[in-house]
């Protein structure tokens, strides 16, 4: 077994994870079977709990565990399956010794951090790297990426487990990459490399010596401050990668290959890669890369979410996104909507915030509601859905997205105005979204209902299931404690909307459509987390076909796209016929009416927001599990 250890210097966020994934991606090209594992140094034993403030989405995984969303960068770049195991935080490790010690294997010694915490560090990294992520294959290659920068007093107990580690699995089969800034001050305008020595001096403190120094800089450096790098930090200037900033993350690994990765990391871990295909690796990623360079027409989609603030909280949604706009040959405008701002109390108190927000909704082409926790936003999310309803625009509702597509059917077709979800207002007389026994009050960490679930397809005609080729079922990642109540499902049902997937004893509602709608779907589960960049999610691609006019000519071609909609080169006649429907959605916006329905002005029914128990809602992916 191999290892690359990735380090972080100087701060924190520069881009480590797309870093390690661009080493396994580099590596996978060559045929080499390759696992990672990500190491966050809280005190946490998952991060079910976290705000999306606080380190963006949670991301889920087939078992169910609620981990970083580096680990979606890895499943994404490499197209794996990793584990609840894949992530290890100081809890799990803590909690490890702490029962092992209870339970008296430490005969009765005193435990400490050196040797008992870094031990079972190094035992938990052994372990998980033998365990298969494609297959049954065991991985030829581990790659681990550290969290934090060095120096952080909460990640030394992790650095002196590699130190140890470094001699325990010997030289040839540990290379350390240490990921640094190279800031560009405007007030000199040229590249500073103190902060790189001064992290790199730290890191050999430690007892870590790095093999290669991967420097992150907003413009590419020249070849001077390579060798000034190189100078003082005990490294050939081959071993020093610029990464600048780029148009694309897809280019990260063509940078570094460029680089010469490749060759390095065959020569210093006698990996015996057969350079004479060298050639051929990458290649699907070159035509990525090109893709996102030479696409010209744009589609724009409006995020109607909680956590605007931040756009790591949505980061699955994002990516799966931008793979199915690739995907339809078009380029991703991507507007975040802050849904407060759409609720009836933001229009009294900060009216041109209002009235701003609802103009950016309405001159997107498609609409997506993603999930969340708690009721800030949630009557924001009501009257997106109301508005996508009744001005048929492609919507595309996510967990609690569908909660808010059904609630405000429910009051709009129903006639039940006080109907609400149960997380919001308990006492509801009409709970058309309700708690689920899985939900244990109290206790918040890892009660929901996660992970991959079969969902299976209702008989009869549904868009969802032909985007997904016609199975009878689906596997799709779930993170949700709430679920509608089965008892309406047959009046909503009376009144046009579609539930065409349930769970397997079906009282569990898994995906919803609209009849008569060009594109109204939701689905429970959250299906960005298993999107990947050349197998987009079918419900996200759905989205985007229908946001420029093209979902109905891709079912009629049985699920798969022409070459004039893979071809920017279009011919005058479909550029006048997109012209004219561009045209025709301008007037249908600007057509407002004189009395507003159901109460809403352009699209609303407002409502105060209270508390919000911040959590964060993942994201999912695609095609993954059909059967």
């Amino acid at each position: 077994m191999k290892y690359i250890l990735v380090t972080g210097g100087v701060i924190s966020g520069v881009g480590k994870g797309v870093i390690a994934s661009s080493f396994g991606t580099l590596l996978k090209s060559c045929g080499l079977d390759v696992t990672s594992i990500k190491i966050d140094p809280y005190i946490n034993i998952d991060a079910g709990t976290f705000s999306p403030y606080e380190h963006g989405e949670v991301y889920v995984l087939d078992d169910g565990a609620e981990v970083d969303l580096d680990l979606g960068n890895y499943e994404r770049f490499l197209d794996i399956t990793l584990h609840r195991d894949n992530n290890i935080t100081t809890g799990k490790i803590y909690k490890l010794v702490i029962e092992k010690e209870r339970t008296g294997e430490y005969l009765g010694k005193t435990v400490q951090v050196v040797p008992h915490i870094t031990d079972a560090i190094q035992e938990w990294v052994e372990r998980v790297a033998q365990t298969p992520v494609q297959g049954s294959s065991k991985p030829q290659v581990c790659v681990v990426e550290l969290g934090g920068t060095i120096g952080d007093i909460e990640g030394m107990p992790f650095v002196e487990a590699f130190r140890q580690f470094q001699f325990r699995v010997k030289r040839e089969n540990f290379c350390l990459a240490h990921v640094s800034l190279v800031p560009l001050p405007k007030a000199t305008g040229e590249p500073k490399t103190k902060p790189t020595q001064s992290s790199v001096r730290e890191l050999r403190g430690c007892g870590l010596s790095p093999d290669l120094i991967v420097c992150r800089s907003e413009k590419p450096i020249g070849l001077e401050v390579k060798e000034k790098i190189s100078n003082f930090c005990h490294v050939g200037p081959d071993q020093v990668i610029c990464i600048h900033d780029l148009s694309s993350i897809y280019h990260v690994p063509l940078l570094m290959e460029q680089n010469g990765v490749i060759e390095y990391l065959n020569e210093r871990l006698q990996l015996n890669i057969d350079m004479s295909k060298r050639t051929k690796c990458l290649q699907q990623w070159r035509d990525l890369a090109r893709r996102t360079e030479t696409v010209r027409r744009e589609v724009c989609i409006a995020v109607v979410g909680k956590y605007t603030k931040f756009a790591d909280s949505y980061a699955s949604v994002v990516k799966a996104l931008q793979h199915a706009a690739l995907a339809a040959n078009r380029k991703l405008e991507l507007v975040f909507i802050e849904s407060c701002q759409l609720e009836e109390e933001t229009q009294l108190t900060e009216p041109s915030k209002y009235h701003k927000e609802w103009q950016k909704l309405c001159e997107s082409d498609g609409i997506l509601v993603p999930g969340g926790f708690g009721s800030r936003g949630m009557e924001g999310k009501i009257r997106a859905c109301q508005w996508a309803r009744e001005n048929q625009r492609p919507l595309l509702g996510i967990c609690l997205g569908l909660q808010a597509a059904v609630i405000e059917f429910a009051r709009s077709k129903l006639g039940l105005k006080d109907a609400n979800t149960t997380e919001i207002d308990p006492n509801t007389a009409n709970a058309l979204v309700i708690d689920m026994p899985e939900h244990h009050t109290g206790q918040l960490g890892g009660t929901m209902r996660l992970g991959k679930r079969t969902t299976v397809f209702a008989e009869g005609p549904s868009i969802t299931r032909k985007l997904y080729g016609n199975p009878k079922t689906v596997e799709e990642r779930h993170r949700h404690r709430y679920e509608v109540n089965p008892k309406y499902v047959p009046r909503l049902e009376e009144h046009g909307m579609r539930f065409v997937g349930t769970d397997e004893d079906k009282t569990r509602m898994e995906i919803i459509e609209l009849s008569g709608h060009p594109y109204f779907v939701a689905t429970q589960y959250h299906p960005e987390y298993l999107s990947r960049p050349l197998k987009p999610s079918p419900p996200f691609l759905g989205l985007i076909l229908a946001s420029v006019d093209r979902l109905t000519q891709y079912i009629q071609r049985g699920c798969r796209l022409s070459p004039r909609q893979l071809s920017d080169a279009s011919s005058d006649e479909e550029d006048s016929v997109v012209g004219l429907v561009g045209a025709t959605k301008s007037l249908r916006i600007l057509k407002i009416p004189s009395t507003p329905k159901n109460g809403i002005s352009n699209g609303c029914n407002g409502s105060s927001s209270t508390s919000d128990g911040e959590g964060a809602c993942g994201g999912v992916d695609i095609t993954n599990g059909h059967k």
